[in-house]
């Protein structure tokens, strides 16, 4: 079969997607596919239900729109090119004349720490014709860095809608707020919804990139709150220059701080979100009276406001880091929280007492400090020791955190990283075992001795610990793990034409 170029997406796209959160693309398949694929999917949902995560080999026509140039590019841009799709895969109807309610969509549980960095990514994908009236996907731009929805349930002037020809998809970031808005049409509309993770960390840009210097959008069409730098550092992560704004280069102390200082105090949390935006761009080792300000600001009750505070205290050197390793500690969650983001963003000033608030006796602190340790560029053996001891703890929830960040850490595993990993796959919670069988995924050939435990997972009850595990057995790709794979997925491979209103037999 003919290789078609990849549809890269360009800086500009990379821009939108990083400050917005989300990119609304069509493929170029023609009609009479989509006619096909839609006949297909109505005999399926009418006759035999849902097929939820059966989705794709029901409809083996599906992988076709996966392997797509345009989405297959798209998602190469955003995740790079070794990125895995995840075992979890639904196809949605909307039928509703009421709109559906805003949300976030869970990995496994709300417990966990969203990702800024870029490490997951979401598909929708509408088979049919879509216009307005038909009730497509909505997304809140910007919302994706937000923990709180910070917008009324019918605030939707600024609301991004999926619409459009058959072929349409909305690329997100998998934490944006999003929902499914009104049918006013009485037919059914399908949304196909497949999740896409990344498995390593970006060495340089995987889109079709000509000026590698972030360059924040002018103007905004849309009222969302700022996050320029925040933005910026995710652009540099994506970009191999890493995540690090520590050694961003002051903007010195400026004329204008008075004036945001001042706004810092007004009643409208946008005005306050904006003057710790632009306090968090002048900021740098020197600016000592910025410092002092975004640290006030880091106790805002409005999310954006503390955000943009915790990430230019990150560009504030090791006094910036110090604040919010003191806000990770002693902080009401809210702030915490803010904090632990800011801290991903502080580079090597950040480490050592991450590591040391691995230790606390408090399960929030150690929880985000073994976050923002993952999400870290690069750190030492001291690092992923306290992680590794972390996987043994008592809480599942720290647990979860630390197979996860083990995934992620940036450090050479000398076989102890793998070890952790695999025993946790008989951990006695289901997300432990999630979340580690996905880490090993991440490892690809450095999880060679993990095969017996990822053998055993693959009969976990858990049906995502054994889809992880066959990922995991895949991205080893040794002889022993492709025979033992090939087994697995022969002995339970999935017939599409053997349905309830199918004869078995011939």
């Amino acid at each position: 079969m003919e290789q078609k170029t990849l549809q890269l997406l360009d800086d500009e796209q990379m821009q939108s997607f990083i400050s917005k959160g989300f990119l609304i693309l069509k493929t170029d398949f023609k009609n009479e596919f989509h006619t096909r694929l839609l006949e297909q999917l109505d005999y399926v949902y009418e006759k035999e239900g849902n097929p939820g995560n059966n989705l794709l080999p029901r409809i083996r026509e599906l992988q076709v729109v996966f392997d797509s140039p345009v989405i297959k590019g798209a998602l190469t841009s955003v995740l790079g090119p070794n990125y895995i799709m995840h075992t979890h895969r639904y196809g949605h109807l909307n039928s509703n004349p009421v709109p559906g309610g805003w949300h976030k969509d869970s990995y496994w549980g709300y417990q966990r720490m969203r990702n800024h960095k870029q490490w997951w990514a979401m598909i929708m994908y509408f088979p049919q014709d879509t216009p307005l009236e038909l009730g497509p996907t909505g997304v809140m731009p910007g919302t994706q860095y937000h923990e709180s929805r910070i917008f009324e349930q019918d605030d939707n002037d600024w609301e991004g809608k999926a619409n459009g020809g058959a072929g349409t998809f909305a690329l997100i970031h998998y934490d944006i707020w999003h929902r499914s808005n009104s049918n006013l049409t009485g037919k059914q509309r399908y949304m196909l919804k497949f999740e896409f993770m990344r498995t390593d960390a970006a060495t340089e840009p995987t889109w079709n990139c000509t000026d590698p210097q972030w360059q924040a959008p002018s103007a905004l069409d849309i009222p969302m709150d700022r996050h320029d730098l925040l933005w910026e550092n995710n652009w540099n992560w994506m970009a191999g220059k890493g995540g690090d704004l520590s050694g961003r280069q002051s903007g010195g102390e400026h004329a204008d701080v008075a004036e945001f200082a001042k706004q810092l105090q007004n009643e409208d949390a946008h005005v306050r979100a904006e003057a710790a935006n632009q306090l968090g761009l002048l900021a740098g080792p020197d600016a000592g009276q910025i410092r002092q300000l975004l640290a006030d600001a880091l106790q805002d009750s409005y999310e954006p406001v503390r955000l943009n505070a915790a990430y230019g205290l990150a560009a504030c050197g090791s006094a910036g880091a110090e604040l919010l390793l003191n806000a990770v500690k002693d902080g009401e969650k809210p702030v915490a929280v803010s904090a632990a983001y800011g801290l991903t963003a502080s580079g090597a000033y950040a480490e050592e007492g991450l590591i040391r608030l691995t230790k606390s006796d408090k399960e929030l602190t150690v929880h985000l400090a073994a976050f923002a340790l993952g999400e870290l560029d690069a750190v030492g053996e001291a690092a992923a020791q306290a992680i590794i001891g972390l996987t043994k703890h008592a809480s599942a929830i720290i647990r979860r955190t630390a197979v996860e960040v083990l995934g992620n850490l940036q450090v050479t595993d000398n076989g102890a990283i793998t070890a952790a990993l695999a025993e946790a796959l008989a951990d006695e919670d289901h997300q432990v075992r999630f979340w580690a069988g996905l880490s090993l995924a991440k490892k690809g050939p450095q999880a060679e001795s993990a095969i017996p435990e990822l053998v055993h997972a693959l009969d976990d009850d858990s049906r995502y610990v054994r889809g992880h595990a066959a990922e995991a057995l895949r991205r080893i790709g040794t002889n022993e793990s492709n025979n033992v794979l090939l087994d697995y997925l022969l002995a339970t491979r999935w017939c599409p034409i053997s349905t309830p209103q199918n004869e078995w037999y011939p």
